[in-house]
């Protein structure tokens, strides 16, 4: 495997850094050659530099797309962090609910707008689906709009599908969960066709603007902002306060936080976990 110089470590980090806004510092060239290096192989170049000019002159995309999805981490797993799941069942959807009910007439579906941002290969999304069909049992009485979106194409093409290998499925998914909403699938599990209907996945690059996104009324945007320097995180929480209903709610990363980073937020708390509202006249929308 062809070895990073310092030289090729700068070019590259800079080059990700401008096109998925994750921030790849010194220590990391141990993974830019173990993700990029079958690219700088196959492509026949003689650097990581070259791959990078190679991306830029590629007007098909092709060689950038390949690159954003070798270096995306995709770390995930259904019901990650189990109480984000727990706020949104308890708390956050029969609150909104009931507020949504007060001003909705009684002849249409009430709506219920969701957004998982950086929804790697679709498992926090079909959680947000499944705990939805927990807790509503009647879901023509709600008019759902649950999107999806990623900046890797190849995760969307697998969340899309909705098949999941032994090891993928074994990791937070309880088995009364997996025997009622997952189909085997060739030694593998699928998503069953209802759950799998709810969601909408597309590719977007959220550092990009959320062109067609329209208001929502939940946002995860979880564990993606602590890869990006602080001034693309700062944009980032300024445009999800511009797509958020000024009495929407959003949830983000465990380890995260929007203190000292966004005046537009206000911290709750539900029990042990943290979530998110706008302030009272500081929406952007």
């Amino acid at each position: 495997m062809i070895k990073v110089t310092p030289d090729d470590l700068k070019i590259i980090s800079k080059y990700i850094s401008n096109i998925t806004g994750i921030e790849l510092d010194k220590s990391k060239a141990y993974l830019i050659e173990t993700r990029l290096g079958g690219l700088v192989k196959e492509y026949q170049c003689s650097s990581y530099g070259e791959l990078c000019s190679r991306a830029r002159i590629d007007s098909s995309k092709a060689i950038e797309n390949r690159i954003i999805d070798a270096i995306s981490t995709n770390e995930t797993l259904f019901f990650r962090d189990i109480r984000p799941f727990e706020v949104l069942q308890h708390k956050i959807l029969p609150d909104l609910i009931d507020k949504r009910a007060e001003t909705s007439s009684r002849l249409f579906p009430i709506p219920i707008r969701i957004w998982s941002a950086a929804c790697s290969t679709g498992q926090e999304a079909y959680s947000i689906a499944i705990v939805l069909r927990e807790l509503l049992p009647d879901l023509k009485k709600y008019q759902i709009k649950l999107i999806a979106t990623d900046i890797s194409g190849a995760a969307i093409a697998q969340a899309s599908y909705g098949r999941y290998n032994k090891f993928e499925i074994e990791r937070g998914l309880p088995k009364h969960v997996l025997q009622k909403y997952f189909i085997p699938n060739g030694g593998n599990w699928r998503i069953c066709d209802e759950v799998r209907a709810m969601v909408a996945f597309d590719k977007r690059n959220i550092l990009q603007p959320f062109n067609g996104m329209g208001k929502v009324d939940i946002i995860f945007c979880r564990n993606i902002a602590i890869y990006f320097k602080p001034e693309d995180r700062k944009r980032l929480f300024e445009k999800i306060a511009g797509v958020l209903e000024p009495d929407g709610y959003l949830i983000i990363g465990s380890s995260e936080s929007l203190t000292g980073m966004s005046s537009m937020f206000e911290s709750k708390r539900y029990l042990r976990t943290i979530y998110y509202q706008l302030i009272q006249g500081k929406g952007t929308g």
